[in-house]
């Protein structure tokens, strides 16, 4: 097909398209539609396991999924099976939800290069891609640094520019923005619709929270039911509430003190933490806000024992009963099956095959039990890591960012779940970018800038009190 004619052609089509994971009771899509045209920014939204992420990814070759796939699934009018490495590769980009799983270079100067080595494209052309895609995007100040020192925010964004700089025609994101702070979330969309209209890149973005993007969005699908129908974009402007949390009991006794804890990850760099002082009371729901690189993963680190401080000092009273859900859900899952993650900790926690089976049924995942974590969802991965935690009985819940890429249905089931452990008495500290989960369930508000805790107050006053962070 020459060039013209693909001109002519969706960016990305689907036709009758089933897939089903190996083993798995059900197909995941089933007689799927999909044309999304050239130019759009198209908007994918749809229910936590609802099939977004496997949509996109039997888009891009490299990292289909695996299992039985019938249909046509087609990118500017070539069947993707078609494509060699090279040609996916410079047709097809795709940025995952967490930058972690993409960003493999030490430097960022590298990380822009890394995909142009592979493709092979010379060096003089490599220099131009690079540095007109760095001021594109305003990344000349933090062009020769680490990237394990750079925030969430920049991670992301150097996963866009080093996807960008491949000069790909058709862009394809998981949830990516789930990790940002709300102002760094306005800056990543405002740069991806530049993107989109500037560079005439295709753009199509899997996402759980559209309302933030639905000003730049040309159009919108809904995943559901394995099926996918276009979507009305007005109806997707609207705020997600969750209920609020019901009334508990609190205790003025200290469980977790931080008292003048200062840390720093390498020396000749900045502090993280800088002074920073933090009282939690057995029974407390305290949630932590503030801007990607505030330190607040940095603070639950150290509650946790993790991390210790340079100087300062931490003390948890509730050391020997407490968990952490890291941002990433894989470093909670280790098992080959579903059952096997909820009952790996039984016999030291006490708990056995009536209480997973009871986990099971509420996490939707019955019929699951016996697949890979690896093959459910982000959101499926998030919610089980969560309740493998939970079946421990936990006295001190230290969780970061437990809801990025979950769906409203799966938030408010992440919000009763830390409700309920509450109020059997537990602690609760969460580090957060969902200021909507943050006004439902937690009773006081902490914002972290400058390496310490600026302020704390009740999580209502906090809010009104706001003229930035509002949920």
């Amino acid at each position: 097909m020459s060039a013209s004619e693909s001109a002519t052609c969706p960016a990305l089509q689907m036709s009758g398209v089933r897939f089903a994971y190996p083993g798995a009771a059900a197909p995941v899509l089933e007689q799927a539609e999909l044309d999304v045209p050239e130019g759009a920014f198209a908007l994918l939204v749809g229910g936590t396991g609802a099939g977004k992420s496997t949509l996109l990814r039997l888009a891009k070759p490299e990292i289909a999924p695996v299992g039985d796939l019938r249909g046509q699934v087609r990118v500017f009018g070539r069947a993707t099976g078609e494509l060699s490495p090279l040609e996916s590769a410079r047709m097809v980009g795709y940025v995952f939800q967490s930058p972690d799983a993409q960003v493999v270079c030490d430097t960022v100067w590298h990380e822009m290069a890394f995909g142009m080595e592979n493709l092979g494209v010379p060096e003089p052309q490599m220099r131009r891609r690079v540095a007109e895609t760095c001021n594109f995007f305003g990344m000349e100040p933090w062009f020769r640094a680490h990237t394990a020192e750079l925030s969430g925010g920049q991670r992301q964004l150097l996963a866009l520019a080093s996807t960008l700089v491949m000069r790909p025609r058709l862009l394809l994101l998981d949830e990516p923005t789930s990790m940002l702070d709300p102002v760094a979330e306005k800056s990543f969309l405002s740069l991806l619709f530049r993107a989109n209209r500037e560079l005439g890149v295709t753009v199509v973005v899997a996402t759980h929270t559209p309302a933030p993007m639905v000003e730049y969005a040309t159009c919108a699908f809904e995943v559901d039911g394995g099926e996918v129908r276009p979507r009305d974009l007005a109806g997707l402007a609207g705020p997600r509430p969750l209920p609020a949390k019901p009334p508990r009991e609190r205790s003025g006794e200290v469980v977790l003190g931080v008292s003048d804890a200062w840390l720093r990850y390498s020396r000749g760099v900045d502090w993280v933490l800088r002074g920073l002082d933090l009282e939690l009371c057995r029974g407390e729901v305290r949630a932590l806000v503030g801007g990607n690189g505030s330190g607040k993963s940095t603070l639950l680190s150290l509650a946790a024992g993790v991390a210790r401080p340079q100087r300062g000092r931490v003390r948890n009273r509730l050391a020997d009963a407490q968990v952490l859900l890291p941002q990433s859900p894989k470093a909670v899952l280790a098992c080959e099956t579903v059952r096997e993650e909820l009952t790996e900790w039984s016999s030291g926690a006490g708990y056995g095959e009536a209480e997973v089976a009871l986990a099971l049924e509420r996490l939707g995942l019955a019929d699951a039990a016996d697949r890979h974590p690896y093959d459910l969802s982000g959101g499926q991965q998030q919610m089980l890591a969560l309740e493998k935690l939970l079946l421990t009985h936990p006295r001190l819940l230290l969780l970061d960012e437990p809801t990025k890429g979950l769906d409203d249905r799966a938030r408010a089931w992440i919000a009763a779940e830390v409700s309920r452990t509450a109020q059997t008495g537990a602690t609760v500290l969460l580090a957060t970018h969902d200021l909507g989960f943050a006004h439902a369930v937690a009773d006081d508000v902490s914002l972290l800038f400058d390496g310490q805790i600026t302020c704390t107050q009740p999580t209502a006053e906090f809010f009104s009190d706001s003229w930035v962070w509002r949920d």
